[in-house]
């Protein structure tokens, strides 16, 4: 049967400041650092195992955090924890996730540097810009890959200037280097809810574009079978409380759309239980924020109580 919800765990980003801050204590043990037994090493294996224990689908690993003014640092680091994820996975595969070209493809090649059987791995991310130096890949080594849909054109992009970037991607990896559709996930951007308010009279919001762009990307029938999926966590960004329950509402609304894959963290297990009808009251207004006055108002409305609720209980 297939499966409803692809989760790939967030856990492994150097962004989050208390990982990152091991991660740089690890990498600062000298040669031995990941493979000689210490209190980093511990932490990051327990993160792998945990998440592979929770039914993590993938395990996300980002180091760009590491490479910002030295590339090479990333790339050498990347080696290193698909080794540990290869090693303390428990099977699953690696999601390496790098806004670095050269960091996804030494991730890509180290996964396959075994004797070992291992399962197809996700790389994070390909764009149109730079699909040409990565798409080729798939003649030497198996993957699947996130279709990231940025307009080089907009900073906020319309559902019809995103589609055409889907149905780009789509044709090149399917029709030029032979992926098949279920290998290809698309990711249009989760914009933070707290801050999801139109720049302009009329425009749509950010939310009211991602849902919409999912369901025209999904109801293609040329492009049946695609996934959809976004980093979760940055829907609940700034909000003053209840942010796993903001998450498992936006992931209920977001699949009644069509998306079917998450970046997530793994323990909340956002797909599972039903979510407060308040909450998925809320999400659903940002989702229908169509750019007319009184879908703006009546998500205003919203988030409004939702913040005032908040606050009282925390007072």
């Amino acid at each position: 049967m297939k499966k409803a919800w692809i989760a790939v765990g967030e856990s492994v980003h150097a962004s989050i400041p208390k990982t990152g801050q091991i991660m740089k204590q690890l990498n600062e043990l000298g040669p031995d650092a990941y493979t000689s037994p210490s209190e980093p090493l511990h932490y990051i294996r327990t993160l792998i195992e945990d998440q592979a224990a929770e039914g993590a689908d993938y395990i996300a690993v980002n180091l760009d955090a590491f490479g910002e003014d030295k590339p090479q640092i990333a790339v050498d680091m990347m080696r290193e924890y698909v080794r540990m994820v290869r090693t303390w996975g428990n099977g699953v595969p690696i999601c390496v996730d790098s806004s670095d070209d050269n960091v996804l493809i030494a991730g890509l090649k180290e996964w396959y540097h075994t004797d070992e059987a291992v399962r197809q791995p996700l790389i994070n991310s390909v764009k149109v810009h730079t699909m040409d130096n990565l798409l080729p890949l798939k003649g030497q080594y198996d993957f699947a890959f996130v279709g990231l849909l940025m307009s080089e054109a907009s900073k906020s992009p319309s559902v019809d200037e995103l589609y055409p970037l889907a149905k780009q991607i789509f044709d090149e990896a399917v029709g030029k280097y032979g992926f098949k559709p279920g290998e290809i996930f698309f990711d249009s951007t989760i914009f933070p809810l707290a801050v999801d308010m139109p720049m302009q009279p009329g425009e749509p919001s950010y939310t009211h574009k991602t849902f919409e762009t999912i369901k025209k990307i999904k109801s293609d029938s040329d492009m049946k079978g695609v996934h959809f999926i976004g980093g979760i966590t940055n829907c609940a960004r700034d909000l003053p409380g209840r942010k796993i329950g903001i998450m498992r509402a936006y992931v209920h609304k977001a699949m009644q759309y069509g998306m079917d894959a998450g970046i997530v963290n793994i323990k909340h297990h956002l797909a599972e239980g039903d979510p407060a009808p308040e909450l998925l009251q809320l999400v659903d207004a940002y989702a229908k924020m169509d750019g007319s006055a009184e879908r703006l108002n009546e998500a205003m409305a919203l988030m409004s109580k939702f913040c005032h609720a908040c606050r009282k209980t925390s007072g």
